[in-house]
């Protein structure tokens, strides 16, 4: 009877070790063909979407060059002033390479900027490439502190509009988000200026150095990416809130909140942090004016006063 039992137990192992050689799950085993295709895919899929970045670099520094040329005003004459003879002026253009042809001036305009060397900034004399970046860690300064504060203020809004669906409360904050995302970034900007600055005077309107110069720039530039992930929030958290998981975790006495936060939260995060790397470059775009507004000492201003200086 005993070796009947350890027959049927050694042969109960033998099936369970084939059977784990069959799903391929077997140390040793190699690696399944299906694996390898997929491997090979996302190889394939990574190198297409780098060779499709050359045409796309190539396109932006063609519309660049060409910008710069249709802009109207003469950089020479800005240098020289009104005064300034024809003979002066033409000296001054040689000397730049603005008398060569436009295709020529394109090639030295692209080897310029594969090298690093973006010239010589006609305001201020400063290599332009030292100008900008003296000016990036402002800019960064200021994105990720509007992120930050973003985050605080998306989060809480939308995970209690989560839990309170279709309350009064879920409505006012879709109509705070609305709002938000509504209103534009050159007119929240002045008002908030005006509110804390002028008539409270809590905090400075312009600035740099100190903590609180860049509450009102955060705040401004912060305030629509708040309310686009408040949104994201609320909608991927009620969906998760729904999923049988959550379900079976209240069912064993699991308490609302802890639910909600070690659940059902963290699985929402996943789009959120998405939809957060999508608008990091809309964050990019608005310290522009953000930075123009109150006088940020970043990219962005420097790109206004360039453009202005034409």
């Amino acid at each position: 009877m005993a070796t009947t039992s350890a027959s049927t137990s050694l042969t109960k192992v033998a099936a369970a070790r084939s059977e784990l050689k069959a799903r391929h799950d077997w140390p040793g085993n190699e690696v399944p063909e299906s694996t390898w295709h997929r491997r090979l895919a996302v190889t394939r899929h990574s190198l297409r979407r780098l060779l499709l970045t050359v045409p796309v670099l190539f396109g932006v520094a063609t519309l660049v060059f060409s910008l710069i040329h249709l802009v109207p005003g003469d950089p020479v004459q800005a240098m020289l002033g009104e005064s300034a003879s024809p003979a002066d002026v033409a000296v001054l253009r040689a000397r730049l390479g603005l008398d060569r042809p436009l295709v020529a001036q394109y090639l030295a305009f692209l080897g310029g900027v594969a090298t690093g060397n973006l010239g010589t900034s006609l305001r201020t004399n400063q290599p332009v490439a030292v100008a900008i970046g003296e000016r990036i860690p402002a800019t960064f300064e200021l994105a990720l502190t509007a992120i930050v504060v973003a985050m605080l203020i998306a989060l809480p809004l939308g995970i209690v509009a989560a839990v309170r669906a279709g309350t009064a409360l879920d409505h006012a904050a879709i109509t705070a988000a609305m709002f938000g995302i509504s209103i534009p970034t050159f007119w929240l900007g002045p008002l908030l200026a005006i509110v804390f600055a002028v008539w409270l005077g809590w905090l400075p309107v312009s600035g740099y150095g100190t903590a609180a110069h860049v509450v009102l720039p955060a705040l401004t530039l912060g305030a629509p990416l708040s309310a686009v992930l408040a949104r994201i929030t609320r909608a991927s958290l009620i969906e998760e809130l729904r999923e049988p998981y959550v379900l079976a975790a209240r069912a064993r006495g699991v308490s609302a909140a802890r639910a909600v936060m070690n659940h059902a939260f963290r699985n929402s995060l996943i789009p959120i942090v998405t939809v957060l790397g999508l608008q990091l470059g809309s964050v990019l775009t608005g310290a522009v004016i953000t930075e123009t507004i109150f006088a940020w000492p970043g990219v962005g201003r420097l790109l206004v006063q360039a453009i202005t200086a034409r």
